[in-house]
């Protein structure tokens, strides 16, 4: 260390003997060159570091600091110390922190497994699910389900025998509709053709049964109706007519005479007063209107068509020009719906076939209100 009465004080100190204007000091007895103080063995002493300066490590043969200086120079000291000592204590700190960091990642995993255990729960058995995939031909006795298709065998056995349908003309058909009449579901008198008002009949029923609504009458609904009514009485089957006949017209009180009434819509075959046989009619619509009057029957064609219309006119008995009365397939199937195109439409079959072989020609015919 400097002796503290060496009277060196540090450059550029008031109290150096000789400072010049311009802070260099003057030739004292321990200056040497440019300023610097002189040691007693005559060399000089190294400068004292610019703390402007980074510090660096003194040499060993440089004179200590003076005891002011003392603490800045070992704050100096110290604060090098630390510089030059920064990065290898971050990279001690880098290292030390990593294996927290590396501690956590090992955690991760462990959080992995609890994820995994997490699964089983939504997947209970992903893994024997693969194992029991084998089993999975299991799905294959699917085909004995096909062995159950005898299910559908039912299907494919023959449907009831149908029995009656539209078109068909019988007794039976004459009996199917007077039990369809007695349970409300026909109304009028049977006739004995199988028309729509008859299928619509049966298919009102057949509905009302929860019966496949066919219109036909198969040997089903056949039973069922049978064990819903009883069996027609004579009347029942063969009314006179649908319709009250008619008061005759004065007209038609003598001689064999066709009494035909427009307001009840009924032909009466009457002999010397008396009603043999009475039958339901149809005329000719407001365009072919049938006419009226008093006119005497002048031709019989048994199995006539019509070579205006092109249609069959059964048991026709000419009576005015091209108007005749004859049976009507229409007037049977679909009632009062139509008109005729002037005949005189009759739907009951037997009726007017037996009409037919009793009426000669020149026989009186009144068409009358």
């Amino acid at each position: 260390m400097v002796d503290a009465d060496s009277g060196w004080h540090g450059r550029g100190g008031s109290n150096t003997p000789g400072a010049g204007a311009g802070g260099t000091h003057g030739a004292g007895p321990f200056q040497g060159r440019s300023g610097i103080p002189a040691r007693p063995d005559g060399r000089s002493a190294p400068a004292l570091p610019d703390r402007r300066s980074t510090p660096a490590v003194r040499d060993h043969r440089s004179t200590p600091a003076l005891p002011g200086r003392r603490v800045a120079a070992a704050s100096l000291v110290a604060l090098a110390a630390l510089a030059t000592g920064c990065e290898p204590g971050t990279a001690t700190g880098a290292q030390d922190a990593p294996p927290p960091v590396r501690a956590t990642r090992a955690a991760a995993p462990t959080a992995s497994p609890a994820t995994e255990d997490a699964k089983p729960p939504t997947a209970p058995t992903p893994s024997p699910p693969a194992s029991t995939t084998p089993p999975a031909p299991t799905p294959t006795p699917e085909p004995a389900r096909t062995t159950a298709r005898p299910a559908p065998e039912p299907s494919t056995a023959p449907p009831p025998r149908i029995l009656m349908r539209t078109g068909s003309e019988s007794d039976r058909v004459r009996e199917l509709q007077a039990r369809l009449r007695q349970i409300g579901h026909f109304g009028r008198n049977p006739t004995g053709y199988y028309g729509s008002v008859t299928a619509e009949s049966v298919r009102s029923f057949q509905t009302k049964r929860s019966l496949p609504v066919t219109g036909s009458t198969d040997e089903v609904t056949w039973r069922r109706l049978l064990g819903m009514t009883r069996v027609p009485t004579a009347a029942e089957l063969r009314p006179p007519t649908e319709r009250p006949v008619a008061a005759p017209d004065e007209r038609c009180l003598k001689g064999r005479v066709l009494c035909i009434s427009k307001n009840s819509r009924t032909l009466a075959w009457m002999i010397d007063g008396t009603v043999v046989s009475a039958m339901d009619v149809r005329f000719g619509s407001e365009y072919t209107p049938t006419r009226e009057g008093v006119f005497e029957v002048f031709w019989k064609s048994r199995d006539h068509v019509s070579t205006l219309y092109d249609t069959p006119m059964p048991y026709a008995l000419f009576f005015s020009g091209g108007q005749a009365v004859h049976y009507s397939a229409d007037f049977a199937a679909n009632g009062y719906g139509g008109a005729s195109h002037g005949c005189v439409n009759v739907r009951d079959k037997k009726k007017v076939a037996a009409l037919f072989d009793q009426v000669r020609t020149g026989d009186k015919v009144v068409v009358y209100w």
